[in-house]
């Protein structure tokens, strides 16, 4: 028996939900993507520079750094490595009660040994070569940032006081020992970088993952601080908006976070 033929109202009908279909599809898999692989962080303080300016937007890849899960197997994980850039919370609350949210470089992870002389990193007794940091000069010399952990944090204004008290308990000779589970985290710009000098190691947990590259970069003030505040953020956005043709960093478009 030969079949009704099908009109083209409902071919219409069909070739509709298809679309439809089509587009909640690529909607889903982005809304996953952006709320559980990728994150958007915008950089507002110098203490990466010069690998990351202020008013870098970077795009923040979550998987590989994350803890594994039997049921994403399929996913790169992978430890932490030293020489990585990482976004994690930081270890200590602020004023506010809240964990912010911190871009450094891991230069030290568990068991390694850490100290700085006039502002050179010595790995496992090792000087290091960074030519991606920032060295500190005659003007700027401070001795517990550059001479790192040979002064007392007791009275180093911006130690926290939990690391006041555990810093000394972690040194072995000239060195400061990782210890398990735990990494030493600084920035680029060593001279201008509250960093684990200041509050300590960062947990494995709080390590969220790594910026891949920036996607945008404007011109902006410096906030002063790793991450501004809500009040800031809403400055920003004005400026980024008013701005966004004569101070947007053209160059730096897609420029990849080594």
């Amino acid at each position: 028996m030969r079949s009704k033929p099908i009109t083209k109202d409902e071919v219409a009908r069909e070739t509709l939900l298809e679309g439809g279909a089509s587009v909640f599809g690529v909607l889903a898999v982005g809304l996953f993507a952006l709320t559980f692989i990728f994150q958007n962080f915008m950089i507002p303080s110098s203490s990466m520079a010069s690998t990351l300016l202020v008013g870098d937007h970077v795009v923040v890849e979550r998987e590989s750094l994350a803890p594994p899960t039997k049921w994403a197997g399929f996913l790169p994980y992978r430890e932490v490595h030293r020489g990585d850039v990482i976004v994690f919370y930081k270890p200590v609350e602020d004023v506010s009660g809240e964990h912010m949210f911190m871009v450094k470089r891991v230069v030290g992870i568990p068991g390694d040994r850490i100290h700085l002389r006039n502002g050179i990193l010595y790995l496992n007794g090792v000087a290091q070569d960074e030519p991606q940091t920032a060295k500190p000069t005659a003007d700027h010399y401070d001795a517990y940032v550059d001479d790192f952990p040979a002064i007392n944090p007791a009275n180093e204004p911006g130690v926290t006081a939990e690391w006041s008290v555990l810093l000394p308990t972690c040194i072995q000779g000239d060195d400061v020992v990782v210890p398990p589970g735990k990494y030493f985290a600084m920035g680029d710009n060593r001279t201008n970088s509250l960093d684990s000098r200041y509050w300590g190691f960062v947990p494995r947990e709080n390590i969220i993952g790594r910026p891949l590259f920036v996607y945008w970069s404007i011109v902006m003030p410096e906030s002063g601080a790793d991450e501004a505040p809500i009040s800031e953020r809403a400055e920003s956005t004005l400026h980024e908006f008013v701005h966004f043709f004569d101070e947007t960093r053209w160059s730096r478009t897609f420029h990849p976070v080594k």
